[in-house]
């Protein structure tokens, strides 16, 4: 089996969707710190796509920038992946670790946040005439990353076809409680923060008095 730097393996893991992810296992390879610089890629991709996107196709109506939808669809939803699909794997007999999980995950990205980026800047040379070149590279990244983050799954789990997409549709599931629990959180942390701010104005004002 060959022996790659690792910017070298995320280019493998790329091309060979099928057994890039087994080689990666197999020679432990990956790195935390470029599948953080993927992630960062992704949000500041999101924002792009969100705020940079060509006028003849998007018209933004926002006034104010508003950063925290784009931190949940890249770094809140990619931990909620990560740990909904270990909590799930676990429970299954999966062989990943947390870590790996992250990395592979990470990889199986990249198509994704490149078509964000490459559609962006098509946008502002394009006509609208022309939109369909730009929704072919969308379906292909977005296609390209589901087939690689199914073969991430399938791989550093050792799990066969039917049980990776079992483990796939819990993890979902998983997802979703957790996103309904952690609203469910922000909302009483806001609650709390309203109460405690309603008492200090009132004890301040019965102060003054």
């Amino acid at each position: 089996m060959m022996d790659l730097t690792q910017k070298q393996w995320v280019g493998h893991a790329l091309t060979h969707p099928v057994e890039g992810f087994e080689d990666m296992r197999w020679k432990k390879a990956g790195s935390l710190k470029i599948a953080l610089l993927i992630i960062v890629l992704l949000f500041f991709g999101e924002i792009a796509y969100g705020r940079l996107y060509g006028f003849q196709f998007y018209v933004s109506y926002d006034k104010t920038f508003n950063i925290i939808p784009y931190i949940v669809r890249s770094f809140v939803l990619f931990a909620v992946w990560v740990t909904g699909n270990w909590s799930v794997c676990t429970l299954l007999d999966g062989e990943g670790t947390l870590r790996n999980i992250c990395i592979y995950s990470a990889y199986a990205l990249i198509p994704y946040t490149a078509q964000l980026y490459i559609n962006v800047l098509l946008s502002h040379f394009l006509v609208r005439d022309e939109y369909v070149f730009m929704q072919i590279i969308e379906l292909i990244g977005v296609g390209w990353t589901a087939l690689l983050l199914f073969s991430a799954i399938k791989s550093v789990h050792q799990y066969s076809f039917r049980k990776t997409v079992l483990a796939l549709l819990l993890t979902v599931a998983a997802m979703l409680i957790m996103l309904f629990l952690l609203v469910l959180f922000m909302s009483l942390i806001q609650q709390i923060y309203i109460f405690i701010s309603t008492v200090y104005t009132e004890l301040s004002y019965r102060a003054k008095v």
